[in-house]
């Protein structure tokens, strides 16, 4: 309970905090008191070689994630262009071969702006719940969401353009997500409109492939454009309420990226490629309080952190009880 509290607090903003000494295990103290030896030459020669065999590598997890994401968004596509009544909808709300399947997030502004609950939105949320519990939740946000491959199109530009002094990355405090979140909720019972519908990239996207483009693409070009030139993933990062609300899913999914500290050299090339780095804290010198901690709610399970490390320790597994095995 204490470290799905933990993980909770991180998802709504609040900084990874360290453990205490009396949280450690001994495996986890011997291997920290391990690393903090002087390295031999010849682990820092091996050290060397695994990142640059891994840097020659393809990036498995993210082709297969595309490729996902792609075939997805196309199901959609064809299923309304040819009308195989496949799926039926969009991603906010759609049926798939007559199940009813509703965004989460969409769902809970339509019930607050309606004031009432609707019995195919339950079937909807159900559907849904069920699987992004199983899967994890924010595996949503990275194998299924369009404007978040969107988003990592431009991070890669970002990068390109950073090196040539085009482009700058700035931080903002990720407890905006959290009241964003609130202010969306409280907007929709207020108003009954669903307000936060109008201005979501995820659902503009997801329309304007499916139904033809709109002017709203504009809002989405111009988010893109400050992703690009001023605050890599901001949308992502720092202010989505649909990742808040899949990240609470997530804090109680069996399916977990699991950090093995008994294979981890702490070269920092998970922290680097992941758009929420503050999961990995327990991949840093002397943060793991176990030889396995399996990272926290916030973790979209892009697999990029998997297909970074060097030494293989970082992982999937699925766990139904207890601590990662």
């Amino acid at each position: 309970m204490k470290l799905l509290v933990e993980s909770l607090a991180v998802l709504f903003g609040r900084a990874p905090s360290r453990r205490k000494p009396e949280d450690f295990t001994e495996g986890a103290l011997a291997h920290h008191a391990k690393r903090n030896e002087k390295r031999s030459a010849d682990e820092r020669q091996h050290i060397k070689d695994e990142r640059k065999h891994k840097a020659a590598q393809p990036n498995v997890w993210r082709r297969k994630r595309w490729a996902t994401l792609i075939a997805v968004n196309l199901i959609f596509i064809l299923s309304y262009r040819f009308d195989v009544q496949l799926v039926e909808g969009a991603l906010t709300g759609s049926r798939f071969v007559g199940f009813h399947m509703a965004d989460l997030n969409a769902a809970l502004q339509v019930m607050l702006a309606y004031k009432m609950v609707l019995i195919n939105l339950v079937i909807g949320i159900a559907t849904i719940f069920i699987g992004w519990w199983l899967l994890g939740g924010r595996t949503f946000c990275s194998w299924v969401c369009p404007y978040h491959l969107l988003g990592e199109w431009a991070e890669i530009l970002h990068k390109k353009l950073a090196k040539k002094g085009w482009a700058k990355h700035h931080e903002f405090d990720r407890r905006g997500r959290l009241w964003l979140w609130l202010i969306f909720v409280a907007l929709a019972f207020i108003t009954g409109y669903t307000v936060f519908e109008t201005i979501s990239p995820t659902g503009i996207v997801s329309r304007a492939l499916i139904y033809g483009p709109g002017l709203a693409l504009i809002w989405v070009g111009a988010l893109l454009l400050f992703e690009v030139f001023y605050s890599r993933r901001f949308w992502c990062r720092y202010a989505c309420p649909i990742g808040l609300t899949y990240g609470l899913v997530g804090s109680i999914s069996p399916l977990k990226v699991v950090h093995d500290a008994s294979k981890c050299f702490h070269d920092g090339a998970c922290r680097a490629v992941c758009m929420v780095p503050h999961v990995l804290e327990p991949t840093k010198k002397g943060r793991a309080a176990e030889l396995k901690t399996a990272m926290g709610a916030d973790c979209t399970r892009c697999g990029r952190c998997i297909d970074a490390c060097p030494t293989a320790a970082l992982s999937f597994q699925f766990q139904v009880i207890g601590k990662p095995k």
